[in-house]
């Protein structure tokens, strides 16, 4: 049920990487902890959430124990929730597991006069991204079958340049055609991605494209070679008006990392 007939409120969170076992760190940092923290402020911040978004790369190692333990606390919440997968997340377990009144994978979610739109864009195997033919029929008959819907598009790998060389042979290999069909429908009003570890804001014609920081480590921005900074983790919430009119703030934890490794040469 909306909770507020002005807007609808949506709290996006990306990148949890979460590992095999509770406690277990990457880069030097225990990401489930940060998890937890993102969404405890999140929640604690705003009133409440109609939908929590989550972008990809939910696990850094995909198993039944890693998804179970996400799962677990995104219900503690009572909010619904969607998950779309990223590059690191095995989405025939998620599928299964995350399948619940509250938490789901699926593809369209009608709130109001909005749809949200989420695509996989995972090549099993690779970091990068590509939407598949079976995706953008599917973006296709969700933008064609509600033409007066005001559309939010999540999809975790990013569709427009970073400015971080390494991090833009990432990008979906056939935005051009993503973008075309996005072109052709006006009701879209916003495309949100996961990935990038960082901040981005940027408009592909009228349509707002953000990037979204990382519940833990955060990507070096403007870089040429893949890094890690120290700036701290976050999450976004967005507020979709019915007339299409959208705004969106950043909010971070208010201390460091602790225990990151900068100076890894990957992860």
């Amino acid at each position: 049920m909306i909770q507020n007939p002005d807007f609808l409120s949506i709290l996006q969170i990306t990148d949890m990487h979460i590992l095999r076992h509770a406690g277990e760190t990457l880069v030097g940092i225990d990401t489930e902890h940060y998890f937890h923290a993102v969404l405890e402020l999140a929640f604690s911040t705003h009133a409440y959430f109609d939908l929590v978004l989550v972008t990809g790369d939910l696990a850094q190692i995909p198993c039944q124990a890693s998804y179970q333990r996400i799962l677990n606390r995104l219900e503690a919440y009572h909010t619904p929730c969607v998950c779309l997968p990223g590059n690191h997340d095995d989405f025939a377990l998620m599928q299964r597991l995350l399948n619940t009144d509250n938490v789901s994978c699926r593809k369209q979610t009608l709130l109001g006069n909005w749809q949200i739109i989420c695509l996989n864009s995972q090549i099993v195997g690779s970091a990068g991204g590509r939407l598949a033919k079976d995706e953008l029929d599917v973006l296709k008959q969700c933008l064609e079958g509600y033409p007066t819907h005001q559309t939010l598009i999540a999809v975790h790998h990013h569709c427009l340049p970073t400015d971080s060389a390494w991090m833009d042979t990432m990008t979906i290999e056939n935005h051009d055609e993503f973008l075309a069909i996005i072109q052709q429908h006006p009701q879209v009003k916003v495309i949100t991605t996961g990935h990038i570890h960082q901040l981005m804001d940027s408009y592909f014609g009228a349509v707002r494209v953000l990037g979204t920081p990382s519940t833990c480590f955060q990507f070096t921005p403007n870089s040429r070679k893949f890094g890690i900074d120290n700036t701290a983790p976050g999450y976004r919430v967005m507020q979709l008006y019915a007339d299409g009119r959208f705004e969106s703030a950043i909010t971070r934890l208010p201390e460091p990392l602790a225990g990151l490794q900068t100076n890894t040469k990957g992860y």
